[in-house]
């Protein structure tokens, strides 16, 4: 499990990233608890979602990326500073491994749409919900925007000093009611999970008027980002 001084350091980095490199708004902040587990739940858009979500938030958070990622200088940046590499084939330690941070009263990471796209949430994978059931942590939804816009490629990169918005929704918990199978609440809370996220994305484009970028074919993978959780088949939830 990573050291809590990995994001330590990290920390004033992403904000440097945020305010620095771009011109990031910020609302929400105190829709994040302030303390115990919180998982946070963003739209992906970009290549930079993660550690735009990273420097905005009011809690250091320890952020689900994929382990093509953690090669060079790139992977030990992304180790050292606490992040977790996802083995997309289907591997479960990723999401072991979150758990146990949730467990310690940490907070993480996750873009549960799986991989990057309009943003729009219209479908998102049941990792992020067995986190929830599993873990008891609040779920906060995560508007990013401005990360990609219009017809821009999914490789993309925004150009310096750009306007980027991010911003935290009401938090939201769910657990399992009395005779509910594990699939049946599993799937239950990742539909409440994505309706309560592509409902945020939606408000904020509506407050801010930025729109999603243009949809695009999502790079093709064989599995959920967040792994195959131990009990139950990953599915996305429409």
């Amino acid at each position: 499990m990573p050291g809590r001084w990995t994001t330590t350091w990290s920390r004033p980095v992403g904000w440097l990233l945020d305010h620095v490199a771009y011109r990031t708004s910020v609302t929400g902040r105190s829709n994040v608890p302030a303390t115990g587990p919180v998982i946070f739940a963003g739209n992906h858009i970009s290549f930079l979602d993660g550690p735009v979500m990273f420097g905005a938030s009011p809690r250091p958070m320890h952020i689900l990326v994929k382990q093509e990622m953690f090669t060079g200088f790139l992977g030990r940046v992304l180790t050292a500073s606490g992040q977790l590499p996802v083995d997309r084939r289907g591997g479960r330690a990723a999401l072991t491994a979150a758990r146990s941070l949730l467990e310690a009263g940490r907070c993480v990471g996750i873009l549960p749409e799986g991989t990057r796209g309009s943003g729009a949430a219209a479908a998102i994978n049941n990792g992020v919900a067995w986190l929830a059931l599993n873990s008891g942590a609040t779920v906060v939804p995560v508007a990013i925007l401005g990360t990609r816009t219009g017809g821009e490629h999914l490789d993309s990169v925004p150009a310096p000093r750009r306007r980027l918005h991010v911003s935290f929704g009401g938090a939201i918990n769910v657990s399992r009611r009395p005779g509910e199978t594990g699939r049946v609440s599993m799937d239950r809370a990742g539909t409440e999970i994505r309706a309560a996220l592509a409902r945020h994305v939606q408000d904020s484009i509506q407050r801010t008027g930025q729109p999603l970028p243009h949809a695009e074919s999502p790079h093709e993978r064989p599995v959920a980002v967040a792994g195959t959780p131990a009990d139950h088949h990953l599915r996305k939830v429409q």
